[in-house]
């Protein structure tokens, strides 16, 4: 264990003993261990929102470990008004996890903004709520006007060229942070943002691709010496758990990433020794960047049928190389990571050996 928060005092403590919150997407990667960090800081009262019989699973024995606390999950769908009416009932704090990951832009709005609007309308209309917290997502960011090794955080400029980037879970997160904005000024919506990096940790099956891709039939190690926003996914959820009982911080943004953040290259070394020395060609950034102008260009020329796939945009998203910061987070939420990278990689990659065993 690299460290823990502090515990929150009462003042600090927005939500009331007794009083219910509710997580959306309870049952994900992320959302479990958020209803587990909850728990682990006292709150005794939450309503999981899950859609399916596996996200039941997911959190079952999270109601034998804690007999103690009423978990109550129920099973419901965000396009349904109706469900989120049900589920936004009397709560005070609503932690939005939720979100589609569908590969076009309207199958993203879809069961990501659609379904954002409907639980905030539902959430304001309970008249109980005292803080949204949406997660959101490091893809929001454009980098383009950052160097190579600046520092990207909370103040940094948001995506706006989403044709050119052809990315729609970037533009579905955009316009659900929009939308809150949006709440906010026209209901005063007591909110926050947190927008996580790279979440890695059990149960993610795949490497993120800011190390980079396996499309070819051979992996391409795009990364390099870059560092990348790793945040363990336990230290995650605490950092989200947290920013939803802290007072004084309605209106706020902040990243989430851990302290020892490993360099690409670090991190694939260790992975290959751990987990599977898989075959790979190192590519350069520069290099990457030509091809992706390439094919972007091959793509206007043939008026689409070659879909935009890689583009310049991307690339320099999460090939460029920047350094990112935590110091907003911890100043202002107290949050501490709990788990080291030592600790949370080797945990990581004890799932990806057993899974590759399978």
């Amino acid at each position: 264990m690299s460290g823990a928060s502090r515990t929150l005092g009462e003042k600090e403590f927005i939500a009331k003993p007794g009083e219910t919150v509710l997580v959306t997407g309870a049952g994900g990667f992320i959302g479990r261990r958020v209803v587990e960090s909850l728990l682990r800081e006292g709150c005794t009262h939450i309503r999981c929102l899950v859609r399916s019989e596996t996200g039941r699973n997911a959190l079952n024995h999270l109601v034998d470990q804690y007999p103690h606390a009423q978990i109550e999950i129920v099973s419901g769908n965000l396009l349904s008004r109706r469900d989120c009416f049900q589920a936004s009932r009397d709560v005070a704090v609503v932690y939005h996890l939720a979100a589609g990951n569908e590969k076009s832009f309207a199958g993203c709005f879809m069961n990501s903004v659609v379904t954002t609007r409907n639980l905030l309308e539902a959430a304001v209309a309970s008249r109980s709520l005292k803080r949204f917290v949406h997660v959101s997502s490091f893809a929001v960011y454009s980098n383009a006007a950052l160097k190579r090794n600046a520092l990207l955080d909370e103040s940094c400029a948001l995506e706006t060229d989403h044709v050119r980037r052809n990315e729609p879970y970037a533009y579905a997160k955009l316009k659900q942070e929009e939308i809150v904005r949006e709440y906010a000024a026209t209901s005063a919506l007591p909110y926050v943002i947190l927008r996580p990096g790279a979440v890695y940790g059990p149960g993610l099956s795949q490497l993120t691709g800011r190390i980079g891709l396996g499309t070819f039939g051979i992996f391409l190690h795009l990364g390099g010496a870059n560092q990348v926003p790793f945040t363990y996914v336990e230290n995650c959820a605490d950092a989200i758990a947290r920013a939803g009982l802290m007072a004084g911080i309605d209106g706020e943004v902040f990243n989430v990433v851990d302290d020892d953040m490993p360099t690409s290259r670090q991190f694939f070394r260790h992975y290959r020794k751990s987990v599977a020395a898989i075959r790979y060609i190192p590519v350069p950034y520069r290099l990457f960047y030509a091809f992706c102008w390439l094919w972007e260009l091959h793509c206007r020329w043939s008026h689409e049928q070659l879909p935009p796939a890689f583009n310049p945009r991307k690339c320099e998203t999460y090939w460029k190389g920047n350094r990112y910061s935590n110091r907003r987070l911890k100043e202002r939420v107290g949050w501490q990571p709990r788990v080291s990278f030592e600790e949370g990689s080797g945990a990581y990659f004890e799932f990806l050996r057993k899974q590759r065993a399978c």
